[in-house]
């Protein structure tokens, strides 16, 4: 974790440059993302333009625009000299987001109990139990988490439904890696996930609803429980 006076050379290490591509600007935005979610770049930590592009090997231009990316994602945020900065959303915020998340992955979950196909169930079932092997890389593992909710939410062939939990669900990208990454609460998490399984399976919408809105509810416990902890830290250290 860098401080916010910290170098972002020194802060990254050794970085591989970002090879041309297609969409520069997805591309820098994807690996800026992964390394606010290892913080990497902390929460609140000021963003140098000039800085992050050498590191990342990359001119201005596409910089600004994966900033731009993230910013309607809420990763990052901008303060009142326009300068980006790394988001750090309070867990009030944070519930809030959460809360119609659940909602809508509960819908999802209810409609893809109709709508699914065997093929896509069995898919789901099969990320599930890739979840319950591994892996313990905790962004690989929070990488197939997500593809097993994304494939839950695409079982219910529901393009508005698709769309609005992907504009929430990026809002909550680093609040839902700070829950997955918990070691202690996997076991929970995979008992989760394995009710959800079972319901879907059953084609039973009124369980897989509320198995849905269940789990996303940890998910708010989890992350108040590691803010709490924080601060804790970080009261102690001032005194």
């Amino acid at each position: 974790m860098m401080d916010n006076s910290g170098n972002l050379r020194d802060a990254f290490g050794t970085v591989p440059h970002i090879a041309p591509r297609r969409s520069l600007a997805d591309e820098a935005a994807n690996r800026l993302r992964d390394l606010i979610l290892l913080e990497r770049l902390a929460p609140g930590t000021p963003v140098s333009e000039r800085e992050l592009a050498d590191v990342l090997g990359i001119s201005r231009t596409p910089l600004k625009d994966a900033l731009r990316i993230l910013e309607a994602e809420g990763l990052v945020d901008y303060g009142p000299t326009r300068r980006p900065r790394v988001a750090d959303p309070s867990i009030d915020e944070l519930r809030d987001y959460i809360t119609v998340l659940g909602a809508l992955e509960a819908l999802a979950g209810e409609i893809a109990c109709s709508e699914a196909t065997a093929e896509e169930l069995e898919v789901i079932e099969r990320m599930a139990a890739q979840m319950d092997t591994g892996p313990d890389d905790p962004l690989a593992f929070f990488h197939l988490d997500m593809a097993f909710h994304g494939a839950i939410v695409a079982a219910a062939h529901n393009a508005p439904l698709a769309e609005t939990h992907r504009q929430y669900n990026a809002r909550l990208w680093r609040a839902r890696f700070l829950s997955s990454r918990q070691v202690d609460r996997r076991a929970n998490t995979l008992s989760e996930h394995g009710r959800i399984v079972a319901a879907l399976n059953a084609r039973d919408a009124a369980q897989t609803s509320a198995a849905l809105r269940d789990h996303l509810r940890s998910a708010v416990d989890n992350v108040a429980r590691i803010r709490m902890a924080a601060h804790k830290t970080k009261s102690k250290g001032k005194t």
